[in-house]
C-alpha cells in the first residue's frame, strides 16, 4: 500500500491548532491528534527544523512558513489572481462582500474573498470553511456531481442551523436539480438567520465547475425581489467573465 503514514500525522499536527488553539503544549497536541506523546514529539521537532512550528519553552505554534502549502494550491487553481479584480469591481457596485470558494469534501474552502460589511456572526477569511450542503456557493457546485459522488460530498446528517435549514437529502435533491436547470443558487437564512446569499460557478475552458463565487447581503437590507432582479444577474455575468479568462489560461 502506498501511503505514508509519517505524512498523514505530520499534517495531522498541523491540523491540530487553530484560531482557538494558536498554541498548544506537547500534550495538546498529542490528546487533539491521537498520537503518542513521543510521536507527537517527533513531528514537531521536525516541523520546527522544518521552519513549519516555533518553540517557545512547553508551547508550539505555527509559523508563516505554513501558508505556502496553501499558497501553492491557489497559485496552481489560478482561480484567486484572475478572479479578484472581478470580484472588486462587482463589490462595488452592489455594495456587497462577494467571494470564491472550491469544494473539498463536504465543506466550502474560501480561495477569494473582498469583504465591505460584516454580515455574519462568524470571520471569514482565506481557508475559512462552511458546510456546502447549506450554502449557495456549496450547492452550485455539489449541483455539479454526479449522484455518485454527491453522497460523498455530504455529511452524515444534515444539521439544521435555523428554521429553514434543508435537512433531509431527498429535498436538497429537489434543490439542487433547480440549481443545476437554473445555473446560479440563492440561500435564504438557511445557514444563519438574516443572511442571504446567491451564487453562481466558475468554470475551465472543459466547461468544469471549479470553483464559485457569491454575494452575500442581510435580509434587512436587500429584499428577495432586488436580489433576483439586480443580484442575481450581476452575479451570473460577472461569473460568466471570470469563466472566460479562466478558459484563456
Amino acid at each position: 500500500m502506498d501511503f505514508v503514514q509519517s505524512l498523514e500525522r505530520g499534517l495531522a499536527v498541523i491540523r491540530s491548532f487553530d484560531a482557538e488553539h494558536p498554541d498548544l503544549t506537547l500534550s495538546e497536541v498529542a490528546a487533539r491528534t491521537g498520537l503518542t506523546r513521543a510521536t507527537a514529539r517527533r513531528l514537531l521537532l521536525t516541523l520546527g527544523e522544518l521552519g513549519y512550528v516555533a518553540t517557545n519553552g512547553r508551547r508550539f505554534s505555527l509559523t508563516p512558513r505554513v501558508l505556502d502549502i496553501g499558497y501553492a494550491y491557489l497559485s496552481s487553481l489560478n482561480v484567486q489572481q484572475i478572479a479578484q479584480p472581478y470580484l472588486e469591481a462587482l463589490s462595488e457596485r452592489v455594495h456587497e462582500s462577494v467571494s470564491v470558494t472550491a469544494l473539498d469534501g463536504a465543506d466550502i474552502v474560501y480561495v477569494a474573498r473582498v469583504p465591505t460589511k460584516r454580515i455574519m456572526t462568524i470571520s471569514l477569511g482565506l481557508g475559512s470553511r462552511l458546510p456546502a450542503y447549506c450554502t449557495s456557493m456549496g450547492r452550485v457546485l455539489l449541483a455539479e456531481l454526479a449522484p455518485e459522488d454527491l453522497a460523498g460530498a455530504l455529511p452524515e446528517r444534515l444539521e439544521r442551523h435555523t428554521e429553514h435549514t434543508v435537512t433531509s437529502v431527498a429535498d436538497l435533491a429537489v434543490v439542487l436539480k433547480q440549481v443545476r436547470a437554473q445555473g446560479w443558487a440563492l440561500v435564504d437564512q438557511e445557514l444563519e438567520m438574516g443572511l442571504r446569499s446567491v451564487a453562481a460557478p466558475l468554470r475551465d475552458s472543459s466547461g468544469r465547475a471549479v470553483a464559485a463565487m457569491n454575494v452575500s447581503t442581510q435580509v434587512a437590507r436587500t429584499p428577495m425581489e432586488e436580489l433576483h432582479e439586480r443580484f442575481v444577474p450581476e452575479l451570473v455575468t460577472t461569473a460568466g467573465q471570470i469563466s472566460e479568462a479562466l478558459a484563456k489560461r
